[in-house]
């Protein structure tokens, strides 16, 4: 099967690409990487260099801080009010660029316009949400139990903030930190993935046309993160890290943060169970199971892995849901049409080949797809498979791609067993009429998040995160995500 590919866009610039990759953002300025190297931009659905970005150096990185640290008295004494209303206009600014910033997370990133114009909307919410935060952080004031003096709490900004984030959310990764961060108080540094480079750059433009003072975000992009980020860390002034990626690179980075004792906000991998009972609305059921399964080609880090379906509806189940991946259409993101755009990289692709064969080779069976797209671009077809042992590599393993491995279970206490057995705990989904049974389920399945006959999980107002191997602290919510970017200091008094 052959994709029809779109022109390439590396002879000419429609989008603009050449403004959002003209430096490093540090201190207000765009300037070169210290080392003058540049990082190539990818189109995975051509193949073709798009465009270069500054490659930075520990130099930078340096710099960077120091960028942060000088405008971060200035940002800190900021009026509340003044900081909500120029977040407030980074959201309107969103809003008015959504379709070219969508146009632009679709070319680098190959995700379907129509997830990218969904994820522009979420990442503008979070401007909008902590903009009405920023001028609602209060203290507290009380008496002492013992009744000797009067106990008050101030919430300060925890100070120079390092944020790091993902390729398959460009825009909302960087926003779900950058807003509260900066409602909090704080200056930050951002060092966005260098495959989606582009939108991170943009968006920096854009909070510059803000109000958002020079300093107060940084943006810079490497291709040596190691170094770079243990140059940023090992400076005593900063005092927060940020980490959205794999649970492997997070272990590593809470190392490095433990040297110098770096509050850590980690949001990492996941292995969503995504549990279908007999009594549940299939049709429902599957609707929510494409939103949770096939956003993003299922390269989010929330999507559902494994698919537990109660044997009572499993081959009808499986039935309507492979009828509904075949007839998804795959394409260049940029295509209004596509539903399933490609992978991030070759070896995206390659990691997805390797699991589809495990579990074939284990006694799987594949109901559609299984097999690598032919011509340019890294594509993989929606997949489906039933009969997959759970040990295999695709159940214990974060998939990221757009294949649904479907699991036959018997009783609710099998299915939360299952759903538990990993070392993951981010987000899970059910699907059952039976309110107190999705209750029940939900209390004792491990996850941080839990989407009962829902698809999606995801709100700027509401606590993102996960347990176990899956992450520290939280974002978002009506006070979690602020409270990640301050410090309480108590003041005992008497009068």
């Amino acid at each position: 099967m052959n994709v029809n590919q779109h022109s390439s866009h590396s002879d000419h610039d429609p989008f603009g690409l050449n403004s959002f990759s003209r430096g490093l953002y540090i201190g207000g300025a765009w300037r070169p990487a210290a080392g003058e190297g540049r990082i190539e931009v990818i189109d995975p659905s051509t193949e073709a260099v798009i465009a270069s970005v500054p490659d930075a150096t520990v130099k930078d990185a340096a710099a960077a801080v120091e960028a942060a640290a000088s405008a971060a008295e200035s940002w800190r004494e900021t009026p509340p009010r003044k900081r909500s209303e120029i977040l407030r206009r980074c959201f309107e600014l969103m809003v008015e660029r959504s379709e070219l910033l969508a146009r632009l997370i679709s070319l680098e990133n190959g995700k379907a316009l129509r997830d990218a114009r969904g994820e522009v909307a979420y990442a503008a919410e979070f401007f909008r949400w902590n903009a009405e935060e920023a001028v609602r952080i209060s203290g507290e004031f009380g008496i002492a139990p013992a009744g000797g003096n009067r106990i008050v709490v101030d919430y300060q900004p925890i100070g120079i903030c390092v944020l790091i984030t993902p390729w398959n959310f460009p825009a909302a990764m960087a926003t779900r930190k950058i807003a509260p961060a900066l409602a909090a108080g704080c200056t930050v540094i951002l060092k966005p993935a260098s495959e989606t480079p582009l939108t991170a750059y943009a968006l920096a433009a854009l909070y510059e046309e803000a109000g958002v003072p020079p300093g107060v975000v940084n943006v810079m992009t490497t291709s040596t993160p190691g170094p770079v980020i243990a140059a940023m860390l090992a400076d005593p002034r900063v005092r927060k890290l940020s980490f959205t990626g794999s649970t492997g690179v997070g272990r590593t980075l809470l190392a490095e943060a433990a040297k110098n004792v770096i509050s850590c906000s980690m949001e990492l991998g996941g292995n969503a169970p995504f549990i279908v009972f007999d009594d549940a609305d299939i049709d429902a059921a599957i609707e929510g199971l494409m939103v949770a399964k096939m956003r993003n080609a299922g390269e989010a880090c929330t999507a559902a892995n494994r698919i537990y379906v109660q044997s009572g509806i499993h081959d009808v189940f499986a039935e309507k849901f492979t009828r509904r991946m075949s007839a998804l259409k795959v394409g260049p993101g940029v295509d209004p049409d596509t539903e399933c755009g490609p992978m991030i990289t070759r070896k995206a692709v390659e990691k997805i080949e390797r699991l589809v064969a495990d579990a074939v080779s284990r006694g799987g069976h594949v109901l559609c797809g299984g097999r690598t797209l032919a011509g340019r671009g890294f594509f993989y077809p929606p997949t489906v498979l039933v009969d997959v042992p759970p040990a295999s590599d695709m159940g214990c393993e974060e998939i990221f791609g757009p294949v649904a491995p479907l699991y036959r279970f018997e009783s609710e206490a099998d299915v939360i067993a299952a759903a538990n057995g990993t070392e993951y705990g981010l987000a899970a989904y059910i699907y059952t009429r039976d309110i107190g049974r999705g209750m029940r389920v939900a209390s004792k399945v491990e996850a941080g998040m839990i989407a009962l006959n829902r698809g999606l999980v995801s709100d700027p107002a509401a606590p993102f995160g996960g347990v176990k191997q899956s992450g520290l602290g939280r974002e978002g919510g009506q006070h979690h995500g602020i409270a990640e970017f301050m410090e309480a200091k108590y003041i005992a008094t008497s009068f």
